[in-house]
């Protein structure tokens, strides 16, 4: 007998609307510690289908410092749009659309990626989760003034939030695009999601304090804060949650 879903899931669940190409890719976006990963897998054993996180697709160490010595040292973080290999992403879409294919996988303890994990196909349906899934590029005016503290000390001039919006306004676009229906799960606010992380990282006992928490956040703030005014003109479905991360809908 099928468990029950959470109530997010659920939601999701009784609203999809598969179309005709395979695989029908489900897109789940939504801040850090927003729940996407729970809800993923939740759905995934439903539907018996394979999950991909955009967290999966990260360069390894090698490719981010590289980046890091010639565009702008904050790239050596994962994270942001950019520090991502968005065509492994394409490719192992397209695989599964006609047989087993490998996806890849990250590991984040050792900051490097893992051993793919090999799935059956082709597959009738994929799901796709990540923190700024169908997000588009903010206007150049948004760009000037700094969000956050790790912005004004580390770019002031702005190279680094430039860039990765040209990033995000290339390649990411394509991945995107073979989404078939997106998923927003809007956080109540910014300020909650240095909280959910911050729980997260108790929960799973690791070695960054919240002092560390908070700062790593920043690296996301400036997007986060874009999705959270924009995302629900993007997706298909957005769930507004409140501090506990339940539907307020």
């Amino acid at each position: 007998m099928a468990q029950p879903l959470p109530a997010a899931a659920g939601i999701i669940a009784a609203r999809l609307r598969p179309g005709r190409r395979r695989p029908f890719v489900l897109g789940i976006a939504g801040a850090q510690g927003s729940g996407k990963s729970t809800i993923a897998r939740a759905l995934a054993a439903r539907f018996g289908c394979p999950v991909l996180s955009l967290d999966d697709l990260y360069l390894d160490g090698a490719a981010r410092q590289r980046l890091a010595e010639t565009v702008h040292p904050l790239l050596r973080t994962r994270g942001v749009p950019g520090t991502h290999d968005v065509a492994a992403g394409l490719a192992a879409i397209e695989a599964l659309a006609h047989g087993p294919a490998l996806l890849p996988r990250f590991d984040k303890a050792r900051d490097e990626p893992g051993g793919p994990e090999r799935v059956a196909g082709p597959a009738d349906m994929l799901i796709l989760e990540g923190w700024c899934l169908g997000a588009r590029p903010q206007a150049a005016a948004e760009l000037v003034a700094p969000v956050n503290d790790l912005e004004r000390a580390h770019d002031a001039g702005g190279r680094w939030r430039r860039w990765v919006n040209a990033q995000l306004a290339g390649a990411y676009q394509a991945l995107w695009a073979r989404i078939d229906q997106l998923v927003f799960l809007a956080a109540p606010g910014f300020e909650v999601v240095a909280d959910w992380r911050i729980e997260q990282e108790h929960a799973a006992h690791g070695p960054m304090s919240d002092a560390d928490v908070r700062r790593f956040v920043q690296y996301y703030e400036r997007l986060t804060r874009h999705m959270l005014r924009h995302g629900h003109a993007w997706a298909d479905l957005t769930l507004h949650l409140d501090a506990d991360r339940r539907p307020r809908d």
